[in-house]
Formats: C-alpha cells, sequence, structure tokens
C-alpha cells in the first residue's frame, strides 16, 4: 500500500497538443508511462501518467478527410484517426485496419477505413466527439482524444503579399510566406471535456507538427488558447527537427514559439525542447531538394522569450520508400518531459541537461 502512495504522488496529468505525424509521434511515446505500464516498473524514479489527453487540429481539407468533410459535413478525421492508432493498447491487427487505405474503388480509392469508420460512428451517434470516443474504447485507447473543435473549422492565410488563400490543401501548396493564420468560425467552440483536461493538466505539449496546419489551429480556437495561459501546468513547446515548405523555411525555433504566441494571443511557454542532434549528410541532402534544413535551436533569443531552452537530440533518421526522413525519438522526448517533472518537484531550478 505505500508503494501505491508513492505512485499516486508521482504521477501526473498531460495534455499534448498538435496534429499530423508529430502529435501521434510523441503520443506513442508518452503512451508507455500511462499506468500502470512496464516502462513504469523499468524507470521507478519517473513520474507515471495518471490521464494523457490529446487535443488534435481538424482543419485538413485535403485527401480522405477533405472529401468526407465537403460530403459529410463533420470536421477532419485524419489526424484525429492517427493519433486512435498511436493510443491504442496493441498497435496491431486492428490498428493498422483503422490505418488501412483504399487502393481503388469508385468513391472508395484514398479513404482509410478509420476515416470511414470515424464518419460512420459520427452519423450514428450524432456527433463526432461521440463518435472519437468510441472509437477509442474500441481500440481500447490509453489515453482521451478531443478535436480541437467540434465546428467544422475552414482555416485561411494571409500571405507575405497580402493575398488570402483558403483552406488548408491551397494554403501549404502556395509558394508565398504565411504571415497570420485565422479560422471560420471565428468562435469556433471547443469541447468542454478538452477544457477541463487542459485545467487539470500538470504538463502541457505543443508540438511537434506543422507550424500553421497542426499547431496554430488549435490555438486560433480562443477557448483554448485562454485555458492554456490560465492553467497552472508546466507547458513545453517540442520544436520541430526540419523547417517545412511553404510553412516554416528560414524559421528557428524562436520563431516558432513568436508564431505561436501571436496567433492564441498569449505567451505561455515554460520550456522549449529543441534538438541539437546533426543530421547526416545524407538526410541534409534529401531536405534540401526542397529547401528544408534543420531548425536553428537559437537558445539566446528562445531565453529571450522568457522561455527555458532544453537541447536534446531528439533527431532519428527513418528509411521510408522515399527515402530517409527525418523523426522524433519519441521515447526520449517522453523520458526527458517525465525527467523534467520529477525535477521540478524535488528543486525550483531543474537540472535538466542541456547539452547531453
Amino acid at each position: 500500500m505505500q508503494n501505491n502512495s508513492v505512485a499516486e504522488v508521482r504521477a501526473v496529468n498531460v495534455v499534448a497538443m498538435g496534429g499530423g505525424t508529430g502529435l501521434s509521434t510523441l503520443l506513442r511515446g508518452l503512451k508507455q508511462y500511462v499506468r500502470p505500464t512496464a516502462a513504469e516498473a523499468e524507470s521507478p524514479s519517473l513520474p507515471s501518467i495518471a490521464d494523457l489527453s490529446a487535443i488534435v487540429t481538424v482543419s485538413d481539407d485535403g485527401g480522405s478527410s477533405g472529401r468526407l468533410r465537403r460530403e459529410l459535413n463533420l470536421p477532419a478525421p485524419g489526424d484525429v484517426r492517427s493519433c486512435i492508432v498511436a493510443l491504442s493498447e496493441e498497435e496491431a491487427l486492428l490498428s493498422r485496419l483503422f490505418q488501412y487505405r483504399f487502393p481503388a474503388g469508385e468513391g472508395l480509392g484514398g479513404h482509410s477505413f478509420g476515416n470511414l469508420f470515424l464518419s460512420a460512428m459520427t452519423a450514428i451517434t450524432g456527433d463526432f466527439s461521440q463518435a472519437v470516443k468510441h472509437s477509442s474504447a474500441i481500440l481500447a485507447t490509453r489515453g482521451h482524444i478531443y478535436p480541437a473543435t467540434t465546428s467544422n473549422a475552414q482555416l485561411y492565410a494571409i500571405m507575405d503579399d497580402g493575398s488570402f488563400v483558403g483552406g488548408e490543401t491551397n494554403i501549404t501548396a502556395s509558394d508565398r510566406r504565411i504571415v497570420e493564420l485565422r479560422m471560420a468560425p471565428a468562435n469556433a467552440r471547443p469541447l468542454p471535456a478538452a477544457l477541463e483536461a487542459i485545467e487539470n493538466a500538470d504538463l502541457i505539449t505543443i508540438g511537434p507538427g506543422s507550424l500553421f496546419t497542426s499547431l496554430v489551429p488549435n490555438l486560433l480556437v480562443r477557448d483554448v488558447s485562454r485555458a492554456i495561459a490560465n492553467s497552472r501546468a508546466v507547458k513545453v513547446f517540442v520544436c520541430n527537427l526540419m523547417t517545412q515548405a511553404n510553412e516554416s523555411l528560414g524559421l528557428s525555433a524562436a520563431d516558432h514559439i513568436r508564431a505561436l504566441y501571436k496567433h492564441a494571443r498569449h505567451r505561455f511557454f515554460d520550456y522549449a525542447f529543441v534538438n541539437r542532434c546533426p543530421a547526416s549528410p545524407a538526410l541534409a541532402a534529401k531536405y534540401a531538394e526542397k529547401q528544408q534544413s534543420q531548425i536553428e535551436p537559437d537558445v539566446e533569443q528562445i531565453e529571450a522569450l522568457g522561455v527555458k531552452p532544453v537541447l536534446g537530440e531528439y533527431l532519428l533518421e527513418a528509411m521510408r520508400p522515399d527515402g530517409l526522413v527525418a523523426r522524433h525519438n519519441t521515447y526520449r522526448v517522453a523520458q526527458d518531459l517525465l525527467q523534467l517533472m520529477m525535477e521540478l518537484r524535488e528543486s525550483p531550478v531543474p537540472a535538466l541537461r542541456r547539452d547531453s
């Protein structure tokens, strides 16, 4: 009983925000600490996670998600689907089924089974958030998943030449630099459960993910950004590894934070986790083909924003059919996040390394 009490004291509530590949990657690392797990037994010095919640952007209007949005008038299911799979108890057959994409078929080709399942469940329950809840239960997820808003929200961007571009697909395809992002409706509402998760959180992470199409949209839901600012949680920005064409070319880590602050209308980060591991020549060359490069960890500029930088070796290089890609070392990021929480409880000035 005494050991269980110690575990109760150490357990933390975590909210992870974002979208796309970045959020689902981070969730895979965090879920191993949702109690009870083997990782908790292997790392008894780290806090376990009592409650893990993901708040996911739903503004994608391309591919399968975009077709379903237009035809069925529901929020984009794609990123939510990926997070359900990432948090599933066993990413085996059922998870693979959710990710399965039909290669052909009139009206069916290009759709993923999970997107169709979420759409059907929305029709049955009459509510997208309930569809997500029931789908999560079917896959036995180790956490809660909330769409950033249940509104069928659209993104609009003001570009550096003053032009307006509507829709996420058109925004990412533009060759102009994004200056400002807006959402319609401007008063898009979040789920009360998502706001409650933020209020009860000990740790809130934002990122990794595409700056303007995965991270900023969550903050354009005004009640969400206000709740983050008012929360007493430790707030951490998990920076991307590489710049992204049409979104963040030439932007440093501090520039990413500034962009998030501008759109949230609040300043809230306590820490920024930034990769310091250099890319291999092959990986650097692959990204240079699209004028992309590693994001600069401009430590002094981050500190000038009142944010404490944490530099770590967070870069993994994965081989995909189209070549090398950069991915976060999700297990190291998760471990460092919980290490930070442990050290904050032990000391007001944590000793988490910056050069390890």
